[in-house]
């Protein structure tokens, strides 16, 4: 006697009928909810469920990489254009600003008439007309630099990380700068005050270039606003895990070094005062990049900072050194004085 046909449903077993049909059944029902005679689509990865940081991340070749690079730089190139076109209309009055700490360090050194000396017939022409617009678009532009420098990356990146792109650019280009007016307002001015004085008294009359200043001051300027973009890198090293806040803490020691070292090449002057005058703020500045990696940190495993403690021991400290700034004062300590560091024994 023929042994049952379990899989057509034929007599057998109960417990053979219902393992055998219950798969054929589900296979029937699959094929005709997703089309007869196809196989299902497989089932989504996670369980269904889609990453939603995932959704909106751009997939482009290498190619077309590129593309979006050269897209960007046009773009950002115009910006400067068009903040070059605005600078020229006011050059008379930029180079009144950018010559005024030379015209000062000569007047505090007791060289008189306090001006700069042309020595070629093309040197006044191209600082004033050429190079010094250059820079001051540089400065006008840089949000829009920074916003197509954001634009290039953000789509790689994850949704919830595109939400640091206004603080991003708002960062960056604000620190540039505040680097460049604490080079042009406190770096600038006591290195050339200290190199200009160097010959006094030693038979040397200081006479500077136009071209040789503008140069030293570009190189200042624009080296300072570049190292003061130090807390958005160490963000960025932390936001795409190359560093951890800990990792930089154990190993801030080479990281004060490379600091010095840096403002050693960066500083005007031999001298180490003016040295102290960028490494003091850059050691500050990564400090400052730490914390906002550490904040980083504890966003990413949902913790938060103690604001209310912190802000605190922020304003205990602050009120400290205000009662001992004002005893020093009032005991003839320190003296208040109208120019930097606006004290005086």
């Amino acid at each position: 006697m023929d042994s049952p046909d379990v899989t057509t449903g034929g007599p057998g077993t109960p417990g053979q009928a219902s393992a055998s049909s219950t798969p054929t059944t589900m296979l029937e029902k699959a094929r005709q909810r997703f089309g007869g005679g196809k196989n299902p689509p497989p089932p989504p990865p996670n369980g269904g469920d889609s990453d939603d940081d995932e959704e909106g991340m751009a997939r482009m070749s290498f190619l077309e990489h590129l593309e979006e690079l050269r897209s960007r730089i046009i773009r950002a190139l115009i910006g400067i254009a068009v903040a070059f076109t605005v600078s020229l209309l006011f050059c008379d009055r930029l180079w009144d600003v950018v010559r005024q700490p030379a015209t000062q360090a000569l007047k505090t050194l007791g060289v008189d008439p306090p001006v700069l000396a042309q020595i070629t017939p093309m040197e006044g022409f191209n600082v004033i007309w050429f190079k010094l617009p250059v820079l001051c678009a540089i400065f006008l532009s840089s949000p829009w630099i920074v916003y197509q420098v954001w634009a290039f990356i953000s789509p790689g990146l994850y949704r919830r990380e595109r939400r640091f792109a206004a603080p991003f650019i708002l960062s960056s280009a604000g620190l540039f700068i505040l680097g460049g007016l604490f080079a042009y307002f406190v770096a600038f001015r006591f290195g050339l005050t200290f190199l200009l004085g160097i010959g006094l008294g030693r038979g040397i009359r200081p006479y500077v270039s136009v071209g040789e200043y503008f140069d030293l001051f570009v190189n200042v300027v624009l080296g300072v606003g570049l190292v003061f973009e130090l807390p958005i890198i160490i963000f960025f090293l932390t936001l795409l895990r190359i560093v951890t806040p800990g990792f930089l803490i154990r190993h801030s020691r080479y990281a004060i070094l490379i600091i010095f070292i840096i403002a050693a090449v960066v500083t005007p002057t031999p001298d180490v005062f003016n040295m102290m005058l960028f490494a003091i703020p850059m050691c500050g500045l990564f400090y400052v990049g730490i914390f906002a990696g550490y904040l980083l940190i504890l966003r990413r495993e949902h913790r938060e900072f103690p604001w209310k403690k912190a802000l605190t021991i922020v304003v205990a400290v602050l009120l400290l050194l205000a009662v001992a700034l004002y005893l020093a004062i009032t005991m003839h300590w320190i003296t208040l004085v109208p120019h930097w560091p606006f004290l005086s024994h």
